[in-house]
């Protein structure tokens, strides 16, 4: 028996694992994972590694030893198929038991495939683990028409690496404008700009027919169109949340595995964290929503364990996010979706600059674009919902800072 099973050894899992000894936990406690690294991180997988600046190495969320000297035990390689709740037990695909006193999922989730003809040809790729990018890594070598499909922060981050490297790419896009999901259309339409003139070919409203093939590999990617060539393909278009084992065994999943304010699922002493956790989000206005970011599930993890220890405390954590591309730092506070006004802070011509969101005349996030001092003071405006002025807000020569006491 397991006092504590972790499944998942990413972010999420790797933080519980750490706030549980760092709150003074003393029983036992494993980390099953699918891959065979120790917990490493995932953003630069599509930035910094693929581009050969950071080796596996410095991935690491902790060195090796870390997990041993802290009675962390590491069961790497192993994928759990079967939750059985009542017995307090899961199954792995090697058909090997393991019975928990509490268990905490934090198995995030797999890249979306592409559901056309041609999705899982030779030469298609995505972009998840170490051991994806290594794959890419490799294909690139003999590739030089690169298309991403797919303008969410990966498919540009990957764009960006690309072009740098010299690769000719073409990003398609199914919606009306790169970054739809997480960003206003200003701050959308400057990073479509700022691609075009690194020479990357950005195609937007572009719908996928099919992946075409020559000699069994990918050769291009069939558009209403018009064939687009291809040497090799980058899908980033999300992630399906891994929720089959704890959905077969009786847990609520909408979206995910949803969670009350202290992570818990529906099952007995199991808890859901991180990008595969569909919780009430105070800064999407109390909608339930998925968060894929480190910041979610660094926050999850420590509330799970925060039960565990005795002193729960709730999750109650402001949004942030980042993306790196080319020479530009997005930063990302708060939740934009259901804004219904913008201010644009700076000029977008100094590519130093910041968009405001507004929803019922309150600050609710902030993009932030190589400007970090916006970043940091919006985080006040959006955890207070400040009301600001749009024309103080649109002042880039006054501090937001300064602006907390105009609220």
């Amino acid at each position: 028996m397991i006092d504590v099973l972790i499944v998942g050894a990413g972010q999420a899992g790797a933080q519980a694992a750490i706030t549980l000894r760092q709150g003074g936990f003393g029983g036992t406690i494993a980390i099953v994972g699918e891959e065979a690294d120790a917990p490493y991180e995932r953003p630069p997988l599509s930035k910094d590694y693929l581009a050969g600046a950071r080796d596996a190495a410095r991935l690491a969320l902790r060195p090796r030893d870390f997990w041993t000297a802290r009675a962390i035990d590491l069961h790497l390689g192993t994928q759990v198929e079967t939750v059985d709740a009542a017995a307090h037990t899961v199954t792995t695909a090697a058909g090997t038991t393991l019975g928990y006193g509490q268990l905490i999922w934090a198995a995030g989730g797999h890249p979306r495939a592409l559901p056309v003809s041609g999705g899982t040809l030779p030469g298609v790729h995505a972009i998840r683990s170490r051991v994806d990018v290594d794959r890419l890594r490799a294909d690139l070598v003999d590739a030089d028409r690169v298309v991403v499909i797919g303008g969410g922060y990966v498919g540009l981050e990957a764009a960006a690496v690309l072009a740098t490297a010299g690769k000719t790419v073409t990003v398609l896009e199914a919606q009306d404008r790169v970054l739809a999901r997480v960003a206003g259309t200003a701050v959308a339409r400057f990073y479509e700009t700022e691609h075009r003139a690194h020479g990357v070919d950005v195609r937007t409203g572009v719908g996928i027919e099919a992946l075409v093939a020559h000699d069994n590999r990918v050769a291009a990617v069939r558009t209403a169109a018009g064939d687009v060539p291809a040497d090799l393909v980058i899908v980033g278009i999300g992630i399906v949340p891994a929720v089959a084992a704890l959905a077969a065994a009786g847990a609520a999943t909408a979206n995910g595995i949803e969670v009350d304010a202290y992570c818990r699922t529906s099952l007995p002493d199991v808890f859901a964290v991180g990008d595969c956790a569909n919780h009430a989000n105070a800064f999407a206005g109390g909608a339930n929503i998925r968060l894929e970011s480190v910041q979610n599930a660094i926050d999850q993890a420590k509330t799970a364990a925060s039960v565990i220890l005795g002193a729960p405390v709730a999750y109650h954590a402001c949004p942030w996010f980042w993306s790196n591309q080319y020479d530009l730092k997005l930063q990302t506070i708060g939740l934009s979706a259901g804004h219904d006004a913008t201010v644009v802070r700076g000029d977008p011509a100094s590519r130093a600059w910041s968009l405001v969101y507004l929803r019922d005349g309150k600050v609710i996030a902030l993009d932030c674009i190589n400007t970090a001092r916006d970043f940091v003071a919006g985080r006040a405006l959006v955890e207070r919902g400040a009301r600001i002025s749009r024309d103080l807000l649109g002042r880039a020569d006054v501090p937001l800072k300064t602006m907390l006491t105009e609220d």
